[in-house]
């Protein structure tokens, strides 16, 4: 299978870690195939190909700097590459020039759509499925259909489908096939048809449409699975010695320890038939590739671990398309095809370089950036916004590692003559250039997706220029230790992976820079954080679970809802079933919780960002109508597709399942949230007109009371473009409006410029809402009827919540009146306490605010003045080391401005060479030190920041400054004496030793 497994980790808020290394458990963003084995190599081979195999760069070479045409011409270099070359040359029906990967892909889907299945678009890398954390394999936006919980919309389907993995990283650009963005070719039966039908086609599509020579095919089948082999043998002819029964660790697919299962069975190309078959290991990269899988899903995995068939077998297939791009196009690995290939070109001209004759580490590192430049490129494009939390960390850290390559291999300026300027976007150029064909919508998001990788290039870039100054310091320590010690200066692996797991910072650099001034690495050091890391990765991977469980069994037999609440706020419908804590009940009497299934119902579940209904039901008698039973309804949810989980208390009677019941939704309620809803689609719009098109929607909330919309973008809004957007929606509210509602095909929607809501998922029918000439978007939710009922907008606030997302929070409809009188409220109270009118409130908070400014100043000024007639009488107490004055002194209450002032005067008073600490419990459970150390001391390599700094942890703080001044803060007063008493011996000890 092409996989069933994703991360979710818990990502928090953190200085993001560099891709190169695996990050700590509650950070690293990575994923885990539920099996490992020959099963999984389609993605998960690690070892690197040997010399003399196809993948090897010194025993072939590509004309690379050409077309793609020329790129699949082989020059021999060695005797041994000639089984090389007779490898390639005997591969495809047509010249190598003519297999484009678009020409593949095309040609894979139309196959699969003469033979009925209906070609469907890629999903999203952000998928729809709330346990995936990204799109990883094709089968994902199928996955409700395989568990039985959505109904088949077509028979069977076949997708070329966007993937991220990041589980392998390391191994990008080092192997001839690991890649973190990939396409995966699929066909999908939804118990349309099973073994044959996949498996001949399978064949047939690979020897006649792609022209792979038979002979070179090799397939791999489950052990136990005697129909499978058969089929490969008896029906397509497969001789049996190219067959192989591999165990249930490489070919038996689960999803996890319950749910849907099966056998799998794989395709491999053999690079060298002259080796024979005997003796021959699928598992030997340098000989075979896995190309194209298929997963046989038939049975269902209980919980003891038995094997039941399922009632609907399903296929589910995966061909890389650039593994097959690799054989077609005669490449040696997956990053020379054209697929790839013009990005490393690009990144290669500007840095001065050829592929051709590069070395080996060159064209790794221009391999990583090839790859890593489509990953961010359709991430950002999917919304995926760069940030320390969530996805955003996965597309920060492909960035941050792409700069840091892209210096290491020289490239600077952008490539237009900008010196200082970004080269992210000119990389990302030709990858948008190649994404027509897989996802169009790239190419509209250009503007964006170029804005978003400049800043994120340029703010790494400081980043990376604050690793070198820590560099520097680390180096200074690491000499100063040694001559200390007598011992060879060594920077520790520590320092090292702390330079370049915070900073970015290459090893490559710190090692080159350290030997220029004599210093050695600790690399042994280096590689145990780097291990010790990787083990806490691995520790948290998670996969992605497919199961069968109680909640299938329980709604099986409840039929979708019927949705009234577009036309009405009341109806009659049909207990069809109840739960209480999970378990299905036929009755449930008053106090208790109870989640209701109604056959049809006027409540609007949560989706698209509103929230469910709230109300009531209620059951009135057979015979004499009278009111039996009250249940409230607090929210309404979806489950397992479209059937709508009523969740309420029984406040009066009881409810059974099969009874006749009356639903009415809280009208006002429901009101503020069609108000809040439709103002959304306004906000919208007039973002996109204020701040520009680019912008898009990064999530959203309807609630009843407020409406919360985030969107990307790179910067805070001014108060005067937010007063522009709230200035429009209120003149498309006062207009009047009438909106309109449309089901529609989902191409058409997306033809007429409908703009898909953050998050959801859309059938081949969507319903489409517009407010003409303002706004059209794709939505589910419910909605005014005139623009009118919104009666007025307001932004509450705006935010940033995470890097390039803003967040606004506004108030519509009845919310907004209330907002507004509460507000005026507020105002009328201050304008009394003033004693002005409500226009001179500013001017006299003004005022107010200046006399207060004021009287702060000439307080500080005095108690900088004791400061000093306190410091005056220290002067007389300063003690002589070696030449040296020396004071270290509590100042009791004296605050940081005070003590700053008492620090420079007696630095100033005392002769020079002299050295003053102070330090002060000015209130509030606070510390504050101040050293200051005349030119002499500093001559003799003291620093007042390093000083000041270590005495500062033992007060609970830190702080830092300059060499003849520096600041520090604690919150640990009651420490304050012993942290003095620490600092004069440090000082007395350093000046000693230096002046010895």
């Amino acid at each position: 299978m092409e996989a069933a497994a994703l991360l979710s980790p818990t990502a928090t808020s953190r200085s993001p870690l560099p891709l190169l290394s695996t990050a700590p458990a509650a950070h690293r963003l990575h994923v885990l195939l539920p099996l490992s084995g020959r099963r999984r190599r389609l993605c998960l081979r690690s070892s690197p190909r040997p010399r003399g195999s196809l993948g090897c760069a010194g025993d072939c070479v590509v004309r690379s700097m050409g077309s793609s045409r020329e790129r699949g011409v082989l020059v021999k270099t060695s005797s041994s590459s000639a089984s090389v070359e007779s490898a390639t040359q005997e591969v495809g029906a047509a010249s190598s020039g003519e297999w484009s990967g678009d020409a593949i892909r095309r040609r894979f889907l139309d196959f699969y759509a003469a033979r009925g299945h209906k070609i469907l678009p890629s999903s999203s890398l952000v998928p729809d499925d709330p346990t995936v954390f990204l799109t990883i394999a094709g089968m994902l936006q199928f996955k409700p259909i395989f568990l039985g919980k959505e109904p088949r919309r077509v028979p069977c389907a076949t997708t070329s489908q966007k993937c991220i993995r990041t589980n392998d990283i390391e191994n990008v650009g080092r192997t001839s096939r690991h890649q973190t963005f990939f396409e995966m070719l699929g066909n999908f039966s939804f118990g349309d048809y099973f073994k044959k039908e996949a498996i001949t086609w399978a064949w047939e599509l690979t020897t006649k449409e792609f022209g792979l020579p038979p002979e070179r095919l090799w397939i791999s089948v489950f052990q136990d699975d005697d129909e499978a082999f058969s089929i490969w043998h008896n029906e397509v002819g497969v001789p049996k010695e190219r067959i192989k029964r591999l165990g249930e660790d490489d070919n038996f697919w689960t999803s996890g320890a319950t749910g849907p299962c099966g056998p799998c069975s794989e395709i491999y190309y053999d690079f060298y038939p002259e080796r024979g078959s005997s003796d021959a290991d699928l598992g030997d990269d340098s000989r075979f590739i896995e190309f194209y899988n298929l997963v046989f899903m038939q049975y269902n995995k209980k919980d003891d671990g038995s094997l039941e068939p399922l009632k609907q077998k399903n296929i589910d297939t995966g061909m890389g398309l650039e593994r097959m791009a690799r054989i077609l196009q005669k490449v040696p690995n997956n990053y020379e095809t054209d697929l790839i290939f013009p990005i490393i070109e690009k990144a290669a001209s500007m840095a001065l370089v050829s592929y051709t004759t590069a070395d080996d580490a060159m064209k790794t590192n221009l391999k990583i950036i090839g790859d890593h430049m489509r990953a961010v490129v359709y991430l950002i494009s999917d919304g995926v916004i760069p940030s320390n939390i969530g996805r955003g960390y996965v597309v920060r850290r492909l960035i941050r590692r792409v700069v840091r390559i892209g210096r290491l291999i020289g490239i600077r300026g952008d490539g237009h003559g900008n010196s200082e300027g970004a080269f992210l976007p000119s990389l990302a150029e030709v990858a948008i250039s190649l994404s027509t064909e897989i996802d169009p919508d790239v190419e509209s998001r250009r503007k964006s997706i170029l804005g978003e990788l400049q800043r994120e290039e340029l703010r790494f870039v400081q980043t990376l220029e604050r690793g070198e100054k820590l560099l520097d310091e680390l180096l200074d320590e690491a000499l100063s230790s040694a001559g200390n010690n007598g011992g060879k200066p060594c920077l520790s692996g520590k320092d090292v992976f702390l330079l370049y797991d915070t900073y970015g910072f290459p090893v490559e650099i710190t090692a080159e820079i350290a030997g220029e001034r004599g210093v050695i690495v600790d690399m042994k050091g280096f590689d145990m954080e780097m291990e010790n890391q990787r083990k806490q990765s691995q520790a948290a991977h998670n996969v992605v679970k497919l199961s069968v469980g109680n909640e299938t069994e329980i709604v099986k037999s409840i039929p979708d809802t019927e949705f009234l609440g577009y036309d009405s706020l009341s109806a009659t419908a049909v207990v069809k079933g109840l739960l209480v804590n999970g378990n299905s009940v036929n009755v449930v009497s008053e106090g208790s919780d109870v989640e209701i299934f109604l056959d049809r119902t006027p409540f609007y579940a949560e989706s698209g960002g509103q929230v469910g209904d709230n109300g009531f039901l209620y059951v009135y008698g057979e015979e004499d109508a009278k009111q039996k039973a009250v249940i409230e309804i607090n929210d309404v949810q979806k489950s397992l597709g479209n059937i709508f989980v009523h969740k309420g208390t029984i406040k009066q009677g009881s409810v059974e399942v099969g009874k006749e019941i009356d639903a009415a939704v809280d009208a006002k309620l429901r009101q503020g949230a069609k108000a809040h809803h439709t103002a959304t689609h306004l906000l919208q719009s007039a973002l996109k007109s204020v701040i520009g098109s680019e912008t898009s929607q990064a999530g959203s909330l309807v609630a009843f009371d407020r409406l919360r919309f985030d969107f990307n973008f790179h910067r805070p809004l001014s108060e005067e473009e937010l007063m522009k957007i709230e200035s429009l929606v209120n003149q498309w509210v006062s207009s009047a409006t009438h909106l309109e509602t449309k089901v529609m095909d989902l191409q058409d929607a997306k033809n007429a410029g409908a703009i898909a809501m953050f998050g959801e998922k859309y059938g081949e029918q969507v319903r489409v809402v517009e407010v003409p000439g303002v706004s059209m978007e794709l939505c589910g939710g419910t909605h005014v009827s005139n623009t009118a009922e919104i009666r007025g907008f307001k932004i509450i606030s705006e935010q940033g919540i995470a890097s390039g997302v803003r967040r606004i929070e506004a108030v519509a409809g009845d919310a907004f009146v209330e907002y507004v009188c509460a507000r005026d409220n507020y105002m009328r109270r201050l304008c009394s306490s003033l004693k002005v009118k409500a226009e001179d409130v500013n001017g006299r908070v003004e005022t107010i605010l200046e006399e207060l400014r004021t009287t702060r100043n000439e307080v500080s000024s005095l108690r900088s003045k004791i400061a000093v007639l306190k410091a005056a009488s220290l002067a007389n107490k300063a003690t002589t080391i070696d030449n040296t004055r020396v004071v270290v002194e509590n100042m009791g209450d004296v605050d940081a401005d005070g003590l700053k002032s008492a620090a420079e005067y007696l630095v100033d008073t005392l002769e020079d060479p002299a050295a003053v600490i102070l330090g002060s419990s000015p209130g509030d459970g606070k510390v504050s030190l101040v050293a200051a150390f005349s030119p002499g001391v500093v001559k003799m390599g003291i620093q007042a920041g390093k000083f000041v700094g270590g005495i500062a942890k033992l007060c609970g703080g830190g702080g830092g400054g300059k060499a003849n001044f520096a600041q520090a803060g604690g919150r640990k007063p009651e420490n304050l004496p012993g942290a003095l008493e620490k600092a004069r011996d440090e000082i007395v000890a350093a000046i000693s030793s230096k002046s010895s």
